[in-house]
């Protein structure tokens, strides 16, 4: 008996070394922010007729292993981004609103921190603060996803190594803080030894930097969120791809590999505007990041795994309208704004000048009777200062949603919310392990996946 229990041991040590050598060494898991189907398929499609070529498809949708995954969270069939992001980092279902903690408040354990137990690098990649909800369930716990002045201050403690995104106003006192007390942590994160890029001014020496083997970086170059990729001036803030290659160059130094998780966050915030072409930008810039990861995997095929997936999905998106069998998406081909970043801030009683503007802006300078006489109907509503008690614009700026409106409606393409839905999502995986991420799952399952193929512990 004692010899065969010997022989078992040795025997589950082997395969345990096994399981060991096929684990990925780097690992990507990539984000988007209410990236349905419907969002993936748009930008496709758009992409298609600008490329005039019928045959092109987004790096995401050409991922060799596809899977569906259901969202709902712990106490709602409509998940948040923290309850999904909780799901998705620590494979346990939480409530809305809570950054990876059970609905009683424990602490739960995150792809992250088993990477990082491995010695491995880390890094989190986003469009939106840093603060926000899908990075901070990676290397945070709080109960309450909008206590970003606390988030900011547990990513001191986190160990990630390369941070970057938006959102300096919870890290900084002073002109533009939201920060309540005297704190400065991007001076404590410079005194832990990191590399601080922070503001727009700091994009330039961000871009330049040569990192080295062991460096941390903190790099914030807004004071919220990163501009919509359709507001974006080249030059003035890095992309969703830039940023992720230089993640990449400073965290591949590791010799024991490295996470990266990289989010394209506001392709949600665009969704919940109602916003197709914002929609389309963001998932499009996601989609070059994407395409950053499957590059570096063509470098190191047998030692990488990328995972792609939406957190859930936003707007309610529909691609067709009414009983009218036709999409024309070239209507939002020349679009120069966002609808919630630039445009809500236009109107200001000055009716004229502003038909004048979204007729450059938006191409709307053939409206009809009854396209004018909507925004018009908006334009009373604000006048007056109603309140938008019936929520038909959303709680937005009416005359913005009007134009959302009339823009989403020549283009073919319907909403039904300005909220989440609990749409059913694509999950898209290449690599050591992708294997196991087709089929039908809930999206606690692939972070589960994700935790076998790494060989690390999450959750409780």
């Amino acid at each position: 008996m004692l010899k065969l229990n010997k022989v078992l041991l040795a025997s589950s040590i082997a395969l345990s070394a096994i399981a060991q050598a096929d684990a990925p060494k780097y690992v990507f898991y990539m984000i988007g922010d209410g990236l349905s189907s419907a969002q993936r398929q748009v930008a496709e499609y758009y992409a298609q007729g600008q490329q005039n070529n019928p045959d092109y498809h987004l790096a995401i949708n050409t991922l060799p292993v596809t899977g569906i995954i259901t969202t709902q969270s712990s106490n709602s069939l409509v998940t948040d981004s923290a309850a999904a992001g909780t799901a998705l980092a620590t494979g346990m279902k939480t409530d809305n609103g809570v950054i990876s903690l059970t609905p009683d408040g424990k602490e739960l354990s995150t792809l992250l921190e088993g990477a990082e137990k491995q010695g491995k690098a880390t890094g989190l990649i986003t469009t939106t603060r840093l603060t926000h909800a899908t990075p901070a369930v990676f290397a945070t716990k709080n109960s309450n996803r909008n206590a970003e002045n606390e988030i900011a201050v547990d990513y001191l403690d986190s160990g990630v190594d390369f941070l970057a995104g938006g959102g300096y106003r919870n890290f900084i006192n002073g002109e533009g803080s939201k920060r309540t007390d005297d704190r400065n942590l991007v001076d404590e994160f410079a005194n832990n030894g990191y590399q601080t890029f922070i503001g727009a001014d700091a994009t330039g020496s961000f871009l330049s930097h040569k990192a080295k083997n062991g460096e941390q970086v903190l790099a914030l170059f807004s004071q919220s969120h990163l501009p919509y990729a359709i507001d974006r001036i080249e030059g003035e803030t890095p992309s969703l791809a830039q940023m992720t290659e230089k993640g990449i160059e400073l965290l591949a130094k590791d010799k024991d590999g490295f996470f990266l998780m990289v989010e394209g966050g506001r392709i949600d915030h665009a969704a919940h505007a109602n916003d197709v072409a914002g929609v389309i930008g963001d998932t499009i810039a996601f989609d070059n990041a994407v395409k950053a990861a499957i590059e570096f995997y063509h470098q190191h095929p047998k030692d990488t795994l990328i995972v792609v997936v939406g957190d859930h999905e936003t707007g309610g998106m529909g691609l067709g309208l009414g009983k009218q069998y036709f999409m024309n998406l070239d209507r939002v081909a020349n679009f120069k704004e966002s609808i919630e970043d630039k445009l809500q801030k236009v109107y200001q009683g000055d009716r004229a000048a502003f038909f004048a503007h979204i007729a450059e802006t938006y191409a709307l300078n053939d409206l009809s009777a009854e396209e004018k006489a909507s925004i018009e109907q908006a334009m009373d509503f604000a006048d007056a200062g109603q309140k938008d008690e019936a929520h038909i614009w959303g709680g937005y700026d009416p005359v913005a949603m009007s134009v959302a409106h009339i823009t989403s409606k020549r283009a073919g393409v319907y909403w039904t919310s300005y909220a989440h839905t609990a749409t059913q999502l694509p999950v898209s995986a290449m690599g050591v392990g992708a294997e196991s991420f087709g089929g039908f799952a809930d999206n606690t399952e692939v972070a589960m996946k994700m935790a076998k193929a790494m060989d690390v512990k999450i959750g409780l």
